[in-house]
């Protein structure tokens, strides 16, 4: 299974974003160079992280972007539905009812998202953050 690479530099964003003194905000244009990516198609993630909550954004020429929510409660899996939607990773509905293979992947399932929501990024921020000293 493989998430894009959207989710990729979403989760990057969401941290750097997380370690911004008293929550400042950061602009596109820094977040992207950052990613070595073009605003363009990282606005396209900020709006997704933007719709779900977890950032907001401050137009203007001071503006850019800020985490909107408690850092303590951002998981992982937090910013992957809001990049990935929540659709579930495996389908057999082309088979009949009581597909097993269907409940063994779900099952398999629903414990990487308890994982995952389990992992909050300001623990990977807190790590970067120490590792820059």
């Amino acid at each position: 299974m493989k998430y894009s690479n959207a989710t990729n530099y979403a989760l990057h964003t969401m941290v750097h974003l997380m370690l911004q003194p008293g929550g400042s905000s950061v602009g596109v244009q820094e977040l992207a160079e950052m990613q070595h990516l073009s605003p363009t198609y990282l606005s396209k993630v900020l709006t997704k992280l933007t719709k779900a909550g977890l950032i907001e954004s401050t137009p203007g020429a001071k503006g850019g972007y800020k985490i909107s929510r408690t850092k303590h409660e951002i998981s992982f899996l937090d910013v992957i539905h809001a990049i990935e939607g929540e659709t579930s990773i495996f389908d057999c509905s082309i088979h009949h009812h009581g597909c097993l293979i269907e409940n063994v992947m779900r099952q398999a399932e629903e414990n990487m998202k308890k994982e995952l929501a389990s992992k909050l990024l300001i623990h990977i921020a807190e790590e970067a953050k120490s590792k820059q000293k």
